[in-house]
This record gives structure tokens, sequence and C-alpha cells, in this order.
């Protein structure tokens, strides 16, 4: 721990210890007799792959699941979390990683929910903490108009309203830009500095590496590794997340599997002089067996044209042909049912159904192929099985909620809703988004298997 963060620290006693933990879900341990500690004033990294027990660590912290074996000690003392509230009543908050503002209320308004605290008196607890983060945004703004990094600090505000010695930062960056990020840096170093503990959850090796005062890393439901950062190197932290025997790295192309563009190869996907109020003359080209890539900060417009291209946005103006064939009036099944598929960047507002069996979101764009009157739930299971066995999704069965996954399984379902049209063009808006060293390395050898085969992917 540095020495700033130090001085900041009341006592000797952790702030927070778990001591054993044990969770298991049908008989499956998830976290096995794991020792997890944060000290006052500390910025404690964690990272794991998928399936590594982070989540369920996090909702043990948070109240959201009760332990089966060992404890939960906070300052010396045990405790029993039953709830979230119990957790905000001790002191422990959750930024999450897609922060929950309600659009059409204020900012005031967004703060005071749960709370209960007249108007006037919310403002006047908020005023010192607004000017300390240095959150520049009138308190009468509506949610809708915030960006992410204002909704992060929102959050924040939420958990320091109600006295928070505890802070999580779930994926925090995923959706800044590298000086938002620098920005939301400083506010947790400032905020460690005034002895509250933070356990930043990050797959960003980097920023890990520049922030945290120590590092823990889960595997396979065990603690495989703790120490302060300045004993570890990533090679180390890589090593620590990937079972042993794994490749670290993604292995190069093979040059079976480069496609160099060939003389007389038309595009599969061919894009003119696109236009909408995000974008402005926008023309591309993604040929058989290539990867062509799609670059810009937040607010570009790029998502925006990934999405006027398959449709999601009808006013959008210009031209789009797939294999030459122009989709004047495109919508996405229309554009999937010419081979073009999109794997859009926020997985949970557009990609997958939470509540749901995992298979469904693997199915649902070719139900029509499954049945006539009647859905064959055998085919159904058997394209499902197919692609947990391919893509290495790790679940206890295809009819687990989808929710319930971790953030690298729920993508790859995604990607299997994505494939199972057998598109000849896919468009990945952040693929690797919020989701562990070893599944990006996973999405990556999907990709040069698709252009292996072929495929034209953006």
């Amino acid at each position: 721990m540095s020495a700033a963060h130090a001085s900041a620290a009341p006592s000797d006693a952790p702030l927070l210890r778990l001591e054993g933990a044990w969770k298991v879900f049908a008989g499956v341990p998830v976290l096995r007799g794991i020792d997890f500690e944060v000290a006052h004033g500390e910025i404690h990294a964690l990272l794991g792959g998928n399936g590594s027990g982070k989540s369920t660590t996090m909702k043990i912290i948070t109240g959201a699941y009760a332990l089966d074996a060992g404890r939960l000690v906070l300052e010396g003392r045990p405790v029993r979390l039953d709830s979230p509230r119990a957790a905000h009543e001790h002191g422990i908050y959750m930024v999450p990683q897609e922060p929950h503002v309600f659009p059409h209320l204020s900012v005031l308004e967004n703060l005071g929910i749960g709370l209960g605290m007249p108007p006037a008196e919310l403002a006047d607890r908020v005023a010192p903490l607004i000017e300390k983060l240095g959150f520049e945004v009138s308190l009468d703004e509506q949610g809708a108009f915030l960006s992410i990094a204002q909704q992060q600090l929102l959050e924040i505000l939420r958990g320091l309203l109600r006295r928070a010695r505890l802070l999580i930062f779930d994926e925090p960056t995923s959706a800044l830009t590298f000086r938002e990020a620098e920005s939301l840096f400083q506010r947790m170093r400032a905020l460690a500095g005034r002895g509250i503990g933070i356990v930043f959850i990050s797959h960003r090796l980097g920023e890990v590496m520049e922030v945290a005062d120590r590092i823990s890393v889960l595997r396979d439901g065990r603690m495989v590794l703790s120490d302060r950062r300045e004993r570890l190197t990533p090679q180390d932290l890589i090593e620590a997340m990937v079972p042993p025997g794994s490749a670290s790295t993604g292995a190069k192309p093979t040059g079976r599997e480069k496609r160099a563009r060939r003389e007389g190869d038309r595009p599969l996907l061919t894009v003119r002089g696109l236009s909408s109020e995000a974008f402005t003359d926008a023309s591309l080209e993604v040929y058989p067996g290539e990867v062509l890539g799609l670059a810009g900060l937040v607010g570009s417009g790029r998502t925006e044209l990934c999405e006027a291209i398959v449709g999601i946005d009808p006013h959008a103006r210009g031209e789009v042909l797939v294999h030459g064939r122009p989709l004047p009036r495109r919508s996405p099944a229309r554009c999937r049912e010419q081979g073009l598929v999109y794997v859009p960047e926020d997985r949970h507002a557009h990609g997958i159904f939470l509540e749901l069996p995992s298979v469904y979101t693997m199915t649902a764009g070719i139900l029509d192929r499954l049945g006539q009157l009647f859905l064959e739930t055998r085919r159904e299971a058997e394209v499902a099985d197919g692609f947990v066995r391919s893509l290495n999704i790790k679940l206890s069965s295809m009819w687990q909620p989808a929710g319930t996954l971790s953030g690298g399984n729920q993508q790859k379902v995604v990607l299997a809703g994505a494939l199972a049209a057998e598109p000849r063009v896919v468009i990945l808006d952040e693929p690797t988004r919020g989701i562990d060293a070893s599944a990006r390395q996973d999405v990556y050898r999907l990709i040069r298997s698709l252009t292996g085969a072929g495929v034209g992917c953006c």
C-alpha cells in the first residue's frame, strides 16, 4: 500500500476480510475457501478469467449472496450481510459496470432514490461531495443527457451519500476514453487518500499496474495469487489467470488461415455515402476472409454507423450492398436473411435475454429453421450444444439463465446467436468489452476462424 494511502488508515485491522469463503450452486463449488481482504485507503485490484468467481465474491460482499461457509469480517467484527441494503448500511457500495441512471429524472432525483431525504437537505449533503469529486454537472440536468463518465460519478456520489467505507468498481473504464479513465483514476486515488477502501475489477492489465496498491487473482474459485503491485509483472498476472497448459497469448494466424484479397474477389459488404445525424458520407468495403478495423473515440459515430448499416437506424441515407445486392429497406431481420449480422456493443441492452435460458439467445434468430408450426426443441438443443462446445462456453446447462453467466460467457452466448445464422459478414462492435484475457483470446481465435472460412468481419 502506498504511503499516502497508509496514512489514512484508522486502525491496523483490515477494512474488510473474507475468511475461508465457500459458495456452492447446485452442488458445484464456485468459491473454494478463498481469503480476500481490503485495507483502509487501499486500491485492491481483483482479476480472474470467466467463471473464476469474481462476480460471486463481489455479490457476497455486497449482500446479494449468502456464504455457504466461511465468514465476512468488517474492521475486526464478523458481520452477516443478507441484502444489498444491509451492505449499504455497513458502508459497502458497488459502482456497476453499467450505471443505473433513470433518464427522465434529474441528477438530484437520481441521487435521492432510496434515501427518503427532502430535496433541500439532499442538495446540502451533495454539494460538498460534488466539489470534492469535481462533478461539473447541474443537479437539475436530466439523467438522459449524462455521459458514461458522468453516470459513473453519479454512482460514486450515491455511495458517498451512504457514507461508503468500501467502494467496488466493476470494469469502470470499459466505455471511457483515455482521458476520462485517467480522471477516474485520480478520483479513485483521492478517495483512497481519505481512507476509503476500493476494489478495482478490470481486465486491462495496464490500468491495474498503474492504479492498484495490491493485486489478487482468482482462478476456478481459488485465490491463486495475492501480492503488492510492485512485486508483480503483467506476465505474472497472465500466467496466474490462465489455466496451466493453456496458451497465454493468442496464436498468430497460420498460412492456411490467412486470406489475401485476390484479384476478381468481390466485396461481401459495400457501404457507399452513408450518412445520418451522427456521421456523414461513410463508405467502406469488406472482402472475403478480411477483418476491416473501424476505430473511433467515444461519441465519434462508430456505433451509429454499425447500426445504420444493419438498419437499426431506418433514417440513414446512402447505399448498402451485400454480395453486390442492394438492401434499400434494411432491417436487422432482412440483413440477417442476406447474411449480414451485427453483434452490438451493449450486450445487456441489445444482445441477450438475461432472464431466460442461454439457449434462447443462441437460437432466437433462426427459429424459422427449427420447425414450422412447432419448435423442434431437440434441434434447438443440438444447435446450442454445438456452440457451447466450439466456443468453450462455461455453463451448467444450456438452460441456465444467461444473466447468471460471467461477462465473457455472456458475450460468447451473444456471438453464438449471431453465428447461428451462418453469416457471410459479421459486424462486431467492441466484441471484447468487459471480458477477461482468456475470453478475449477466444474471441480473437473465433474471428480468425471466421476469416479462414471466408467470412468478412468488421
